[in-house]
């Protein structure tokens, strides 16, 4: 479902869409960074992907359409090589709460945090 509205919150580093039967969403920098479509993210197949953290503060930096099917998001961390398309965005918005929190759980059960000073501190100080 292409969305009627895409909006870059640049403050917040956030993408709004809106749909034709009314539902919103927005969509922090950080939930899309961790959920990237990328190979770098989900990896090349199954038992491949990569667990990302120490990604709080990731903003989307800018964007661009990919065709007419997909968004190209750019961050703020350097990472702009997963291509979301509709559907794949759709999916996130519709599943946002149960991604979140299943992401939540993967960090924590790898002793991974979303804080990237306590990352470092951990690398450091292990």
């Amino acid at each position: 479902m292409t969305p009627t509205t895409v909006k870059l919150h640049k403050n917040a580093g956030s993408l709004e869409l809106a749909y034709s039967d009314g539902a919103h969403f927005v969509l922090s920098g950080e939930f899309l960074r961790v959920h990237s479509p990328s190979a770098e993210v989900r990896g090349h197949g199954p038992g491949e992907e990569v667990l990302q953290h120490g990604k709080k503060n990731v903003k989307i930096a800018s964007l661009e359409a990919a065709g007419h099917y997909a968004l190209l998001l750019h961050f703020d961390d350097g990472h702009n090589t997963g291509i979301y398309s509709w559907s794949y965005l759709k999916e996130l918005c519709d599943q946002q709460v149960e991604y979140w929190e299943k992401y939540l759980s993967m960090l924590n059960a790898a002793g991974l945090s979303r804080d990237p000073e306590e990352q470092a501190l951990k690398f450091f100080n292990p």
